[in-house]
């Protein structure tokens, strides 16, 4: 993949506090299906639902989604949907659950010096929900839960999360290892 422009997004989960959020370093070059992949690793998410990018109003998805109205995220680059630093759109996650995450382009830059030709993840902070937990109403109750030995769901929720859950763990660095072996062009 070419070196640049070097975009810096922000991506932040909607309606959850205190924020769930990372800061990746991509290149403008990146196709939307690629961007999925980024967006996946570096917030923790498994694959394993549907997803689409909102943008000025189109919908860009996988193309064996056969989302109706919506475009190849394939046939899309990153540098031809958000042409500008402070540009905005949305990339949903799993409709079922109604995972949003809110993505700024805060910078472009034409070399960054911690891009080595591949994204990585430069900063971000807690972890990702538990996947299939009810989106962030069901991710507010599974910490009510898990947190207060006398909650009525408070075994339930240990037993299907299987132990503890740390809400507040971020791992820069196994974030970036999960890309490094993940990406794919």
């Amino acid at each position: 993949m070419k070196a640049g422009p070097i975009y810096q997004l922000k991506i932040q989960l909607a309606d959850i506090a205190p924020p769930i959020w990372r800061r990746v370093l991509v290149s403008g070059d990146i196709h939307l299906g690629n961007l999925h992949e980024v967006i996946q690793a570096t917030m923790g998410w498994t694959n394993t639902h549907l997803h689409d990018f909102v943008i000025d109003g189109e919908t860009y998805s996988d193309p064996e989604a056969e989302i109706d109205d919506s475009r190849n995220e394939l046939e899309y680059r990153l540098s031809q949907v958000a042409k500008a630093a402070s540009k905005k759109f949305d990339y949903l996650y799993d409709p079922g659950d109604g995972w949003e995450h809110k993505i700024v382009v805060e910078k472009i830059v034409a070399t960054d010096k911690r891009y080595a030709g591949h994204p990585v993840c430069i900063a971000g902070a807690r972890a990702c929900p538990p996947e299939d937990c009810g989106g962030p109403g069901g991710y507010e109750e599974f910490l009510a839960a898990i947190s207060n030995p006398k909650h009525k769901r408070h075994k339930e929720m240990r037993e299907w999360i299987g132990g503890d859950f740390d809400a507040a763990h971020f791992d820069l660095y196994e974030v970036n290892e999960v890309l490094k072996y993940s990406w794919s062009e």
